[in-house]
């Protein structure tokens, strides 16, 4: 496997502190008997959510009074290995990189068995709900994806 958003397969893996497990529903699956090729992003919105709410940032976006919502701007997925009902999957999420007003949030799910069974990035843009346009991160949100980013790589 080889994405071109990991240099180094073993030390990329160590950049991830944050993890929820999703458990494959029989919906999820297609005619074939595997997940269907659209749900991996189900998979990576709700464990990007949870991450974001785990610093804090989903409630501040969620307050009716905040002038900024993020936007996901791309999305990749890199299927490794098929998954099938009834598996239950650990979903990673790390923030790889922080510019402006976006961050790229990349993915690795791995099996009960931790195999990779897909990785995945996304950009995603803080904007402003008045002009539509990107609305740079606070210091504060950027410490706390610096601070994440090293509690990870200390792991």
């Amino acid at each position: 496997m080889k994405a071109s958003y990991i240099e180094n397969l073993d030390e990329w893996k160590k950049g991830f502190s944050f993890s929820v497990p999703v458990h494959v529903r029989f919906s999820e699956t297609d005619m074939f008997g595997h997940v269907n090729n659209t749900v991996p992003i189900t998979y990576f919105e709700f464990a990007r959510i949870e991450y974001m709410k785990e610093l804090g940032l989903m409630q501040h976006w969620l307050m009716g009074d905040n002038g900024c919502i993020p936007v996901v701007a791309d999305i990749q997925v890199d299927y490794t290995q098929q998954v099938y009902f009834d598996e239950l999957l650990d979903v990673h999420v790390k923030v790889d990189s922080v510019g402006r007003s976006s961050i790229d949030v990349h993915y690795w799910v791995t099996n009960e068995k931790g195999e990779t069974c897909f990785t995945g990035r996304g950009a995603m843009v803080q904007i402003s709900k008045e002009t539509g346009k990107g609305h740079p991160w606070t210091e504060g949100e950027k410490e706390l994806f610096a601070r994440q980013h090293s509690l990870s790589a200390k792991n």
